[in-house]
Formats: structure tokens, C-alpha cells, sequence
């Protein structure tokens, strides 16, 4: 049974045209699969999936995602990250060898869209869950560190969506042709903005998103630590899981100038 498989022209360039048409035919791909981004189950013959291709040096590892949670795309990792993100796919315990140090799994940023009530008005807003704890470069702990880390760079922690954060200026949300392209942060050096996150393939919004967005002119950014949002099909229950993680203290937020249209 065909799948609803999404391949991007790089991975489709990667793993040939005949591997790409098999997939899409159902004949390799998996019906029933774990998300490689949310960690949820998804089935590619009920709901749109892409094919996420891991590559490290010497090894290829194609995993599968929910097309919200990840558009289709080449993701370079280590050799070490790949043989560990292999063991956890097949569910293998690295204990069984107390000499088996698994290298951490390489993060990836998960973005999703969502229109959020505050105050009585709806903003869009854009919420960023890592698939991994986010350790601060050079740091040899497993600790995560991704909220200190967007803190230091201005984002307030929020303990409940009462109000609209502030504005964190230098940074924006890039929106071209109605479709989200990057979140924007400062360069280093003082010169033009580079990408903090940037899509493989553009994102679709909604009408409704694209039009909060216009009308405000900013995006609000709220992020929190691998684990607390997850996978979220509706937004009433995005929102009720925001609130959750603000009220456990994981959650941080900024309101993103709009970049484009």
C-alpha cells in the first residue's frame, strides 16, 4: 500500500531514485514507526510522514518522523551519535556493556506553529522543543542546558501566559512567501543576523497564523527542555501544555519581531 511519505530531493539524492521509489510504493517503509523527533508512534499510511536520513562517516541510518514534527531532510551526525541513535532504535541497552559509552544523540530542534490566547487576543507563536538535552558547548556533563542558555540570551522565564513577553530585540522571525523560513538571532561580529533555527524546506502556516502575524508584527518564541510539550494535535492542548511546563518552571518566552511577509 503506497505510503504518505514525504522525501526531500536531498535525501531522494542520497539514497537513489529506486530506494526513494520503493519507499513511496510501501514497499520499505514501515507502516507503524517511532518518530525520530517526538519519540510518539506515527503510521505512514494514515498520516503524512517524512524520511529523515541520518549520516555519519561511514554510516546511513534512515529513521522516519511525523511531517509536523520535522520536514524531510539530511541530518550529518558523528559516527559515534549514529551507532548510539542505532541502539536506541532497536531498543538495545547500552548497559550491557559497562564499557559502551553512548555518545549523546545529536538535537534537533522541533518547532511547531500554533495561534496562542493571551489576554484575550490571539498571538502566533512558534514553541522550540529539542529531541535531546541541549549541553552547553564544551561541556562534558549530561545536564541540559538549554533554557540557561536562551536566558543568557534575553529570553524571560515564564511562570504563567498571562501576558505577551517582551520583545527581544535583534532577534526575528523570518516569514517569506507565507511560509516560515528561520528564526533569526544577532551575529557575533555585529554583521547581519544568522539562523538560530533554520528549515530544511520552508514550513506551511495557517491562514489564521499568518494573519495574527501580520497583524502584530511579532511571533512569540517560547521554548522549554526536551519532555515537556511533546506532540501536541490540537492547540488547545498545545496551550494546555505550556501552561503545564510554565507552571513546572520550563519554560522560557520572548516576543520576535517579524521578518518578511
Amino acid at each position: 500500500m503506497p505510503r504518505m511519505l514525504d522525501v526531500s530531493d536531498e535525501v531522494r539524492a542520497e539514497i537513489g531514485d529506486e530506494e526513494a521509489n520503493r519507499l513511496l510504493a510501501g514497499e520499505n517503509a514501515p507502516g507503524s514507526y517511532d518518530c525520530t523527533s517526538c519519540r510518539t508512534p506515527g503510521d505512514s499510511e494514515h498520516e503524512r510522514t517524512s524520511t529523515v536520513l541520518f549520516i555519519g562517516d561511514e554510516t546511513a541510518v534512515l529513521a522516519f518522523a511525523h511531517a509536523t514534527c520535522l520536514p524531510s531532510q539530511i541530518v550529518q551526525v558523528t559516527e559515534e551519535q549514529l551507532q548510539g541513535a542505532v541502539r536506541s532504535i532497536s531498543g538495545d541497552s547500552a548497559d550491557m556493556d559497562p564499557g559502551n559509552k553512548v555518545a549523546p544523540e545529536q538535537a534537533v530542534l522541533g518547532v511547531t506553529s500554533g495561534l496562542v490566547l493571551i489576554a484575550g487576543e490571539l498571538h502566533p507563536a512558534l514553541v522550540v522543543e529539542p529531541t535531546s538535552p541541549i549541553v552547553r558547548p564544551g561541556a562534558t556533563g549530561l545536564g541540559d542546558d538549554f533554557l540557561p542558555l536562551l536566558i543568557e540570551q534575553g529570553f524571560m522565564p515564564l511562570s504563567e501566559l498571562s501576558e505577551v513577553p517582551p520583545v527581544q530585540h535583534g532577534w526575528s522571525v523570518l516569514l517569506a512567501m507565507g511560509q516560515l523560513h528561520a528564526v533569526l538571532q544577532p551575529s557575533a561580529n555585529g554583521g547581519q543576523p544568522v539562523a538560530w533555527w533554520q528549515a530544511h524546506q520552508p514550513l506551511q502556516v495557517t491562514e489564521g497564523w499568518r494573519a495574527a502575524a501580520n497583524k502584530h508584527q511579532q511571533v512569540l518564541m517560547f521554548a522549554a527542555p526536551v519532555g515537556s510539550i511533546g506532540r501536541q494535535p490540537r492547540e488547545d492542548l498545545l496551550r494546555d501544555a505550556l501552561d503545564k511546563a510554565a507552571a513546572n518552571g520550563k519554560l522560557v518566552g520572548a516576543a520576535l519581531p517579524l521578518a518578511g511577509t
